[in-house]
């Protein structure tokens, strides 16, 4: 018996011990924000949280005010509600708010990739100068070349002529859309090795599709991937599909094609140069493709049917389309030139630009993170401060603080494709809440040092899908009545929703 008391008091401190590191015990200290540590020790909040994230924030906002902080799996994060407030976090040093040590330890987990020191400032300046300005110009025509393959390769045919095509909407404009980008960044297959140049556009479209029909798979996966609670039997079907993709994007692989995009190229070679071995920059390349291919697709898929679904902007951005192709010179007729739509064409599309970002602000709803370097203070655009705790995290999530918020977009869960435009047809940027000016009103992309650096790019794939689709096809829903399928919503926070299922449609080619 003298022993077992010592024994149950080793065993009790242990447990308090673990409580402890699990942050059974933390209390708000004076200056905090709210705290709200969740039913379930170390867990917290997190299942709530992942089951419905924007409906559990605006659950703790309704609870806490536009601030508050509570745990997630064994981190405390403190999130900030009030958009007006949001540059306080966008604009702070990475010497007290950093996204990297978040970023890196997402992209361990999902795709194995173990980077470099700065390696975000080599993206930033790849992408600055191929995603950007002169090299948009040089990616846009690549990006045209590949989409004309793969959706305009049977103009002319006296098989396609007039024959109705059925497919899901959600997967032909994500087939689309991933397909050409991947071809307009990774190359094409050479005449050489091919035989002939209708050969090599032919296994273009061949590989690239078996290529999204795995990628898909990943897709599927990535949720519970980036969570970390894969069951065991898709967990090795995510093994086996990062080892895929890893042997597909190998280096060698890659380094055959042609046509390789000067941001693949350069993101490849800056790795080589500071000695990073072959085999993880085969897995760099996978990240490439997901970051750069994940969401443009349904996102596309998204545009697409709000215009069908809402005739007077699809008229709107008809003429628009016609306009610009008119203004051109280019005029599609049976047996005549394929239309190459150039940087300069998309600039000249305010209704179109003001529909991509209706769109963008209903589907997009990334989550933006930083890590707590150090003990600071964070100043709301009120005036109140609250202190943050080094080793805690910082969020964002624009959808539920602005994209949806009534004050700042009105009727917000309706989709207006003029939301914005002024008046006079120009970029409407004036937006308010409280009576104030926002600065951040729309954030598909992000904010500040963790802005998508390819959003130019991205943003033209979207509108040379839809020129094509308008120029060249008839299309239409089968079921003209059949509602708009909801978001997914355990994608919450990795971007572009995608919908709980597909809704068919049928297309032609006109020609």
């Amino acid at each position: 018996m003298g022993y077992l008391v010592p024994v149950l008091l080793t065993l009790l401190m242990c447990i308090l011990g673990g409580l402890y590191l699990l942050g059974a015990f933390r209390k708000r200290r004076p200056g905090e924000p709210p705290l709200d540590r969740g039913p379930i020790p170390w867990l917290g909040h997190v299942l709530d949280f992942r089951r419905d994230t924007s409906k559990f924030l605006q659950k703790m906002k309704k609870k806490h005010g536009d601030i508050f902080t509570v745990q997630l799996g064994g981190y405390y994060f403190t999130f900030l509600m009030d958009p007006l407030s949001f540059g306080t976090v966008v604009k702070e040093s990475r010497g007290k708010l950093d996204f990297t040590k978040f970023a890196e330890q997402l992209v361990a987990r999902v795709f194995g990739y173990y980077g470099l020191e700065n390696g975000h400032k080599f993206m930033q300046a790849s992408s600055n100068k191929h995603l950007m300005g002169d090299g948009l110009v040089v990616m846009t025509q690549a990006m045209m070349t590949n989409l004309q393959n793969l959706m305009l390769h049977s103009v002319g045919s006296e098989k396609s002529v007039g024959k109705w095509n059925e497919d899901g909407l959600f997967n032909y404009s994500y087939n689309i859309v991933f397909r050409a980008g991947y071809l307009a960044l990774f190359g094409n297959e050479t005449p050489k090795a091919s035989g002939s140049t209708e050969k090599a556009k032919e296994k273009d479209r061949i590989e690239s599709d078996k290529l999204f029909y795995e990628f898909r798979k990943y897709d599927k996966l990535f949720p519970k991937l980036a969570y970390g609670v894969l069951p065991p039997k898709e967990k090795i079907e995510a093994e086996r599909l990062k080892r895929l993709f890893w042997n597909m994007l190998s280096v060698k692989n890659v380094n055959e094609k042609e046509n390789i995009s000067g941001w693949v190229m350069e993101q490849q070679q800056i790795r080589a140069e500071n000695g990073m071995e072959e085999s993880m920059q085969d897995r760099y390349m996978f990240l490439l493709l997901w970051a750069s291919q994940g969401n443009t697709g349904p996102a596309a898929f998204w545009l697409l049917l709000f215009l069908m679904k809402h005739p007077e902007a699809m008229k709107a951005v008809q003429k628009e389309v016609e306009d610009v192709l008119k203004e051109t010179g280019q005029e599609v007729t049976p047996g005549g030139a394929l239309i190459n739509l150039t940087r300069d064409m998309l600039l000249k599309t305010p209704i179109l630009d003001s529909t991509v970002e209706e769109t963008l602000r209903l589907i997009a709803a990334p989550v933006l993170t930083r890590a707590v370097l150090q003990d600071m203070t964070l100043k709301m655009a009120d005036g109140r401060e609250y202190s943050l705790r080094e080793g805690d995290r910082v969020a964002l999530f624009p959808y539920a603080a602005v994209h949806i918020d009534p004050e700042v977009h009105p009727d917000p869960q309706s989709f207006k494709y003029d939301r914005f435009l002024n008046p006079d047809g120009t970029k409407k940027t004036d937006f308010y809440r409280n009576g104030k000016k926002m600065k951040y009103y729309s954030m598909p992309w992000g904010a500040g040092v963790t802005m998508c650096p390819g959003r130019f790019f991205a943003t033209n794939e979207l509108k040379q899908y839809v020129f094509l689709m308008l120029t060249y096809f008839e299309f239409e829903l089968k079921n003209p009545v059949e509602e708009i399928p909801p978001i997914d919503i355990t994608r919450w926070g990795f971007g572009s929703m995608q919908p709980t299922r597909d809704i068919q449609f049928k297309y032609r080619l006109r020609f």
